[in-house]
């Protein structure tokens, strides 16, 4: 089934990135006036908001699009792609903040204190901003993780901003320009940290790793306790993107409930779904075991678990 998007959250995903677009231009340009490479990195850690509100908003987005016969999974892996490329361009802008930063510790550039704590703090006032649209109203589970995922992003933006303040603070009354160099050093660390993990999450759905929300031990026991399930086997599970998870598996059927066998499914798939939010699933029933010479035994699945 395709899920379509609220208005009410889509409105406040393109209100959010308004603004924190209005932010980032602002702080890139204010960083270029006042000199400053500590606004400058918060316009990297902006240009990060951005992207993972643009992210939450196309994973939205994309989950409404038809599959077609060169895509029957959709285009939910797009937002990994994205993901991924996120990533390796957050690692590459950290580098630079920390080789730029040590420059300015070694031959210290004068910057306006004043000037740089009024952007500073319009850079809060508005990420507070963006935080209370994000925060706002309470929707469906699958679109909260997307807000949630977002909120994180802007209020981590938040944090760099009064630490911008910090700094402009102590420039404006002590005239210590280092502030401004060391401050950008901790948004680089922050960077790198985000960074890390938008990349170690993306690599682990490309390679089709199960999904860290969940433990296939749990899995398989609710599987094995179903009435009628004898033995579970080949199992599998994936995700396709960082909200749609996909299980395969094979499941062995009592004899006497041969005759139940689509009861026996529909069971199945309905506590995955209470259970793990699993919607889709695809069950091959059998009513014995593989062999071993069978595609199952052979292929590279994991062994079967014991209580």
């Amino acid at each position: 089934m395709i899920s379509h998007p609220s208005k009410s959250i889509e409105r406040r995903f393109q209100i959010s990135l308004a603004l924190t677009a209005f932010i980032l231009i602002a702080e890139v340009v204010g960083g270029w006036w006042t000199g400053s490479l500590a606004l400058l990195s918060d316009a990297a850690h902006v240009f990060l908001d951005i992207f993972a509100l643009g992210l939450s908003y196309s994973a939205l987005r994309l989950s409404s699009l038809p599959a077609d016969e060169n895509h029957t999974y959709g285009f939910h892996r797009l937002e990994v792609f994205a993901s991924l490329i996120n990533g390796i361009t957050l690692v590459l802008v950290s580098v630079g903040i920390f080789w730029e930063a040590y420059q300015r510790l070694l031959v210290p550039e004068p910057v306006k204190g004043p000037e740089l704590l009024l952007i500073a703090t319009l850079g809060l006032i508005v990420n507070l901003l963006v935080a209370f649209v994000l925060g706002s109203h309470h929707h469906e589970e699958h679109e909260d993780a997307n807000v949630e995922s977002a909120l994180f992003h802007v209020l981590g933006d938040a944090a760099s901003s009064v630490g911008v303040i910090v700094a402009a603070l102590i420039i404006w009354r002590t005239g210590w320009t280092t502030a401004d160099p060391l401050v950008s050093i901790l948004i680089g660390v922050i960077i790198l940290a985000g960074s890390w993990r938008v990349l170690r999450s993306s690599a682990h759905i490309m390679m089709e790793g199960t999904p860290t929300c969940f433990s296939l031990n749990d899995i398989e026991r609710t599987m094995r306790s179903t009435p009628g399930v004898t033995d579970v086997h080949d199992l599998h599970v994936w995700n396709l993107c960082s909200h749609h998870a996909i299980l395969s598996a094979h499941v062995v059927v009592a004899k006497e409930s041969a005759g139940q066998a689509q009861d026996v499914m529909d069971e199945l798939s309905r506590r995955l779904l209470k259970g793990f939010g699993i919607e889709h699933t695809t069950l091959q029933m059998e009513f014995r075991c593989c062999g071993k010479d069978s595609v199952c035994r052979t292929s590279s699945s994991r062994a079967n678990l014991t209580d």
